[in-house]
């Protein structure tokens, strides 16, 4: 039976409560349902791996195409979806705010905010407009209901700034300002993740885990963090796979559908689809 919007997101704020759960990223429906069938608890969207699919490059699309991407993410699960919202498609804190409510009536039942600017001579946003622009976001999702999470992040380690301590800093700053879960994409060792989870506690940490890595679940639950997402590694194994058949038929070879998934496993998992 479908839950509604209110009990996804009751159920993915009770998922932040203890313990800690991977996050899958979809990045279209059928991703999405598949995801669902393995038994995953929630997913969320990346903007890398949706924009690969439409042929641009992340960060490129316009806010309605994002829009439209999370809406029919949420209906085609019955699964809480946390938003990769990029940075809030808002240069201000009201074109922020304005972004953040028509998030969330697209049903997603968190959404993350960055504080990235694109701009490679200076790629971070000065925390004071960061937080300026979060406490934006904060305030429009209490003024839509208050149901949907927020979640604060600092992109230092993925813009070519990997400072902790600044990281750090903006965390703490943003937990302040609202955020009801941080996120430091990046980060990699046993010490930063300890470190982070550290400076925002109580609050839940997110860890980014992109590619192989030796952690286990256990491991990375033991250092206290209640979520773990793995942004577009799902999308990129899979345009792997496509790659490497492809380039076979350039070159006139058959050889490289070795591991496809055969139709009539995905025909079984999206038969009762209408």
């Amino acid at each position: 039976m479908s839950r509604t919007i209110a009990e996804k997101r009751a159920a993915f704020r009770e998922l932040h409560q203890s313990g800690c759960f991977v996050l899958p990223n979809p990045w279209d429906a059928g991703s999405a349902r598949y995801l669902q069938s393995l038994g995953f608890q929630a997913l969320a969207t990346t903007s890398s791996g949706f924009a690969w699919s439409t042929g641009h490059a992340d960060n490129s699309l316009p806010r309605e195409a994002i829009l439209a991407h999370l809406r029919g993410i949420v209906e085609a699960t019955d699964l809480p979806v946390n938003a990769d919202f990029e940075s809030g498609f808002g240069r201000d804190p009201a074109e922020v705010a304005e972004s953040v409510r028509l998030a969330v009536a697209t049903g997603v039942a968190g959404l993350s905010i960055e504080d990235s600017t694109g701009n490679d001579a200076a790629p971070l946003l000065p925390i004071d407009v960061a937080v300026a622009r979060l406490s934006a976001a904060r305030r429009a999702i209490d003024e839509t209901g208050g149901d949907t999470l927020l979640v604060g992040r600092a992109e230092n380690f993925v813009v070519g700034r990997p400072d902790l301590d600044d990281a750090i800093a903006r965390l703490k700053a943003y937990a302040e300002a609202g955020a009801d879960c941080l996120y430091a994409p990046g980060i990699q060792t046993r010490e930063q993740i300890e470190a982070v989870v550290a400076a925002v506690a109580p609050k839940p940490v997110n860890l980014l885990i992109g590619s192989s890595s030796n952690f286990t679940l256990q491991e990375v639950a033991a250092l206290g963090v209640r979520r773990i997402s793995v942004g577009g590694a799902l999308a990129r194994s899979a345009w792997g796979g496509f790659i490497h058949a492809a380039k076979a038929l350039a070159d006139g070879r058959f050889d490289g559908f070795d591991g496809a998934a055969p139709g009539s496993q995905l025909n079984g998992i999206f038969k009762d689809r209408a």
